[in-house]
């Protein structure tokens, strides 16, 4: 059953995009220096269609990508939650923050739009830091994942 703590509409977690980011409980990973250590428990509100549902019919049309904050110890309920937000919401993109190095075996990938991997490992810093451990992929229809990682850098000026 998958929990989520709070969610918010973020404009830098997906480049141009404005995003629904619903962060979820229940984190394994236990990364260390993480910077949101009050998701590690089962805690907060279970999220199910019926309540996405409710979540987007207040936000849907003020974003433009719905984006899963974790979800690591239940990957193939937030894929079914995905495949959920694209057959009521087909023009809603749709995105997956993992702190898992890759995605586990037999997750529909072209259910998201967006797959953030890596953990959080603080001396390589965020996906804005050029020594980043963590990528952010543009995901094709097809599965294809593009490392889009680079837009998140500022060029000097």
């Amino acid at each position: 059953m998958i929990r989520y703590h709070n969610f918010d509409i973020v404009f830098a977690e997906i480049p141009d995009e404005t995003t629904l980011a619903i962060n979820l409980t229940g984190c394994p990973n236990r990364c260390p220096g993480c910077h949101s250590p009050h998701l590690c428990g089962n805690s907060g509100r279970v999220l199910d269609e019926e309540e996405l549902a409710a979540l987007l019919r207040v936000y849907g049309r003020t974003v433009t990508c719905l984006c899963f904050m974790g979800g690591d110890a239940d990957p193939e309920g937030v894929a079914r939650l995905a495949e959920f937000v694209r057959r009521e919401w087909p023009g809603l993109r749709t995105g997956w923050y993992s702190g898992r190095a890759q995605l586990p075996a037999g997750i529909p990938i072209p259910v998201f739009d967006y797959v953030k991997l890596g953990p959080w490992i603080e001396a390589c810093g965020p996906l804005t830091s050029p020594t980043t451990n963590q990528r952010l992929y543009r995901v094709g229809s097809d599965g294809s994942m593009e490392d889009i990682t680079g837009r998140f850098r500022r060029k000097a000026i």
